[in-house]
């Protein structure tokens, strides 16, 4: 038994332009995995310009936590847009879910304290947008 099963990308009917905002969103998911998974304060202070005060263990370790996540997720959604393209549609959905969610966090439930927002707020509902439109061409089957 091999580690993946075989791809799966013959069977995805969907535009190819959704696989590569998927892959995208992929590296752009990754990339701040990384981030706050080994920068040494997790981005808090260095790109968000948080104001951490005697709380930096805290936050970094909040912060490393989120990084993990996001390197799991990121790890998946690329698989998706490599080899098994048929999923494709299932994480759009994620990420309108997962981008969703931060940006009602960030934007509605939880605004920062003297309303300095870090740039993932500002992402957020754009990509809530972008996976849309690309989920919606993802579930249109291309003409032959």
């Amino acid at each position: 038994m091999a580690f993946l099963p075989p791809s799966t990308n013959d069977q995805y009917r969907g535009s190819i332009a959704s696989v590569w905002f998927l892959g995208l969103a992929a590296v752009l998911t990754l990339v701040p995995g990384l981030i706050h998974s080994f920068l040494p304060d997790g981005g808090a202070q260095v790109i968000a310009h948080l104001d951490v005060g005697d709380r930096a263990g805290l936050v970094r370790a909040v912060f490393a936590w989120e990084g993990a996540t996001q390197i799991a997720l990121g790890l998946g959604m690329l698989a998706v847009a490599v080899r098994y393209r048929p999923l494709t549609p299932l994480f759009l959905a994620l990420v309108i879910v997962e981008r969703g969610l931060m940006a009602l966090d960030g934007w509605v439930l939880l605004p920062p304290a003297g309303g300095h927002h870090p740039p993932e707020h500002y992402a957020s509902p754009v990509a809530v947008a972008l996976a849309a439109a690309f989920l919606v061409l993802a579930m249109k089957a291309r003409s032959r």
